[in-house]
């Protein structure tokens, strides 16, 4: 069985459970809660809705609850780099950090950028959102590659910004907004609980609750991890699941269908917009722009923050070279720097946010396989043991997980795959694959001979 060699503790300050949950929160809240409804009300009604984000939520909530059993037998930072490397394979590890690297990390700090210009072109007409995509992506990497004080200072306060956003959302739609249960009906569809709708849906929800495991990442950076990380977890993704719900509630209490979806397919317009607009006042919609700006560089801080630990990690381990698992300090600046330079390539080269695309989907199944470790632990007999209910999330995660990712390799985009896109797909992943597996032997073999 793999080891890692432990570093030796550092001394600086440590993260505690409220910076935890945070970062969870930070990772998971975007704007696609924003968003989905106007496009779900298309084919389902008030009920199916909230249905469709509580089985989400008890998606997560799962998920959550295996990766703590799992923090609890892996105190270490790297994620699932770390977890698989221990549980099942060096191998399955390796390939985890390098999925980490360019889609786990890399792409989605460069997808919130530009989706931040976008907005902010809609609050100040006249600014480029890819130079300002691409000035956001240098502007955080420099803050969080500064040292730890300052990573840990600017993460906090783009993550109190988010919470007051939210707040005010919240606020504003149960104060102002209407109260009994809503009767409109759904343009597409008939009486029948729209089954299909509702399944193809749970592809946008679990995106929307993607992030539940960020405290993962740099466990070794929090006080007592195997009590603080399985905790920030959990309550991270009760709180944002709770939130949710309520926000969504907001929107099928008070959207007109028709009007709700004009609203996000007219352009760079969430349902946010649409609802604070009616609400509040036609001026609100430019301050929801800048606020939906705010979330997303929150969201990107958070995964600028925690993706270099898992590069720190493979470094310490060989398979990255050593300048990139720092000096003892967090956050390791070399790490922080490449993944920025990463983001920023993806930001300026549209055929590569093409083809990070088309193997996104492998995150998928590597978190499957992260709870799947739990399961092999429990069979093998580590201690500390797992609990019967964290090996029966397992195990709704994983099906659960499998079932989003066979369903996700048949839709592209907004349309249902063809045979041949199907196939170009399942090429790109196994060619990753494959060459990360290549990769992976030179790098034992290189770190064997060293």
């Amino acid at each position: 069985m793999y080891h890692a060699a432990v570093p030796p503790a550092s001394t600086a300050p440590k993260l505690k459970l409220a910076s935890g949950v945070g970062l969870v929160a930070a990772n998971m809240i975007g704007t696609g809660v924003f968003v989905s409804a106007g496009f779900m009300a298309q084919s389902m009604g008030p009920g199916p809705i909230l249905l469709t984000w509580a089985v989400g939520a008890l998606m997560a909530l799962c998920g959550a609850a295996a990766y703590g059993a799992v923090a609890r037998l892996v105190p270490r930072s790297g994620g699932e780099y770390r977890y698989l490397s221990e549980l099942l394979h060096p191998a399955a590890g390796y390939l985890a950090g390098w999925a980490s690297l360019l889609v786990g990390f890399s792409a989605p700090v460069a997808a919130g950028a530009l989706s931040a210009g976008a907005f902010a072109a809609e609050v100040v007409p006249g600014i480029e959102p890819r130079w300002f995509a691409a000035g956001a992506v240098v502007l955080l990497t420099l803050f969080h590659a500064f040292g730890f004080r300052t990573s840990f200072r600017t993460q906090n306060a783009l993550i109190l910004v988010k919470a007051l956003i939210l707040a005010s959302f919240v606020g504003a739609g149960l104060l102002l907004g209407a109260r009994a249960w809503p009767t409109w009906t759904p343009p597409q569809g008939g009486d029948a609980f729209p089954l299909e709708a509702f399944a193809f849906n749970q592809l946008f929800i679990a995106f929307a609750f993607s992030g539940w495991n960020a405290a993962v990442y740099a466990s070794e950076e929090f006080e007592a991890p195997e009590r603080t990380v399985p905790r920030a977890m959990a309550v991270g993704a009760l709180l944002v699941s709770a939130l949710y719900l309520v926000v969504n509630w907001v929107f099928v209490a008070n959207l007109d269908p028709q009007l709700a979806f004009s609203a996000v397919t007219s352009g760079n317009v969430t349902l946010g917009h649409a609802v604070m607009s009616r609400l509040v006042g036609p001026g609100a919609s430019a301050v929801w722009s800048g606020a939906t700006v705010i979330v997303f560089l929150s969201s990107m801080s958070a995964m600028i923050f925690l993706g270099p630990r898992v590069y720190a990690a493979m470094a310490r381990d060989g398979f990255l070279p050593r300048a990139l698992a720092g000096k003892g300090d967090h956050p390791p600046p070399a790490a922080v720097l490449l993944q920025g330079a990463l983001a920023l390539a993806i930001v300026l080269l549209q055929r590569l946010q093409t083809t990070l695309a088309q193997v996104g989907a492998v995150l998928v199944l590597f978190a499957a396989l992260t709870a799947l470790g739990l399961v092999v632990a429990r069979a093998r007999g580590r201690t500390p043991r797992p609990s019967t209910v964290a090996v029966g999330a397992a195990l709704v995660y994983v099906a659960a997980s499998g079932w989003l990712f066979l369903r996700g390799l048949r839709w592209c985009e907004t349309h249902p795959c063809s045979p041949g896109e199907i196939q170009e797909r399942l090429v790109a992943i196994a060619v990753a694959l494959a060459i990360g597996l290549a990769a992976w032997a030179l790098s034992r073999r290189r770190a064997a001979t060293a």
